[in-house]
């Protein structure tokens, strides 16, 4: 077998090794940012002084009547503005 297809299906199977670690890595990582939003959030109700019960009917609540999406928000005086620049 040639030598350089050798040389190179072992320096693949040392990048899957390492990709493999990396991988594993990224999970313990995302369980990490996981825990910690979950314990802003829970500081957050707690400051708030709100029961578990309260915020259960805040959660069902919103199911039935969810916020309005602002993530579409454009301010149209901006739009105006940019346009007779041009």
């Amino acid at each position: 077998m040639n030598p350089k297809i050798t040389k190179l299906q072992t320096e693949r199977s040392k990048n899957c090794s390492k990709i493999e670690n990396l991988q594993a890595r990224n999970k313990e990582i995302d369980g990490q940012i996981t825990e910690l939003d979950n314990l802003d959030i829970i500081g957050i109700v707690r400051d708030c002084g709100i029961t578990p019960e309260m915020l259960a009917e805040i959660m069902k609540s919103m199911k039935k009547k969810p916020l309005p999406d602002t993530t579409g928000y454009h301010n149209e005086s901006e739009e105006i503005t940019h346009e007779t620049k041009i």
